[in-house]
């Protein structure tokens, strides 16, 4: 049976952000995941995480200024220093709060930036943060998203992120992979996960169109779970969805798909 995390970030938002550990446990999740820890002392997580004995999966690497709109800054590369010292700060923080795996998003293109700088910028970049987290015992993912929900992002498929994983030669780089975000883009979820299921260490969900909770749209969720459970996938899968009427009002999708 899959293992399912709360992503604090979009559920439970009807509460304060630290109230949302007990509300996840409550309602049954024994993992959590968010986008940033960075507002926080990281001792205030690690007490509600132990209070309510919560895995937190995985969280992000710090993304540049989030409220105006920068959606990370892995290629641009005027920032390089300013990722590098980002990748120190995510370190720390996972230290503290035991997280395994940590997130990339690499950023929108900026404007006036080439293609192909950005992404010598994005390789040099993913080369040095799975370096600098290897020597941790945590894995460096990277998240392709779509481009309809946020326009000009500069990773919007699997086969980019392959090929990023080969760019780089690491074996400590892999894939965030986001079943809303990737059937937007691609479609074909079964064969892709399939074909790269040894790099794909995290996946997310949300249904489409909305990006409402499984089971409101035109994702069979029923069947991917089950997928993924005989093709032998171990990792967790993050709920990242809006939900459509209220967190716990929208939670009977687990039952009705199994996975309660």
């Amino acid at each position: 049976m899959p293992k399912l995390a709360a992503n604090l970030t979009m559920l439970f938002n009807e509460v304060p952000f630290m109230e949302r550990f007990k509300a996840a446990a409550t309602a049954g999740f024994r993992g959590v995941e968010f986008l940033f820890p960075y507002a926080f002392h990281a001792d205030q997580i690690a007490d509600k995480l132990n209070a309510y004995q919560l895995d937190l999966v995985l969280h992000n690497l710090p993304a540049g200024n989030w409220d105006a709109g920068e959606r990370g800054i892995a290629c641009h590369p005027d920032r390089v220093g300013e990722f590098q010292d980002g990748v120190d700060e995510a370190i720390r923080y996972a230290k503290v709060l035991g997280v395994k795996q940590l997130n990339c998003l690499v950023g929108i293109l900026p404007q006036g930036v080439g293609a192909e700088q950005a992404g010598a910028t994005l390789v040099r970049n993913l080369t040095f943060a799975a370096d600098k987290l290897k020597q941790e015992g945590i894995r460096l993912l990277m998240e392709p998203i779509n481009t309809f929900d946020i326009p000009g992002f500069f990773l919007s498929g699997t086969k980019q992120a392959v090929e990023l994983i080969k760019q780089t030669g690491s074996d400590n780089l892999f894939v965030q992979y986001d079943i809303y975000h990737m059937q937007r883009m691609e479609g074909e979820l079964t064969a892709t996960i399939k074909a790269n299921l040894p790099l794909i260490k995290h996946v997310q969900l949300a249904d489409n169109p909305g990006r409402f909770e499984p089971g409101t749209g035109e994702i069979n969720y029923r069947y991917l779970f089950s997928m993924l459970d005989e093709i032998g996938y171990k990792g967790w899968i993050g709920c990242e969805y809006k939900p459509k009427a209220g967190t716990i009002e929208g939670l009977g999708w687990r039952a009705e798909h199994g996975v309660a």
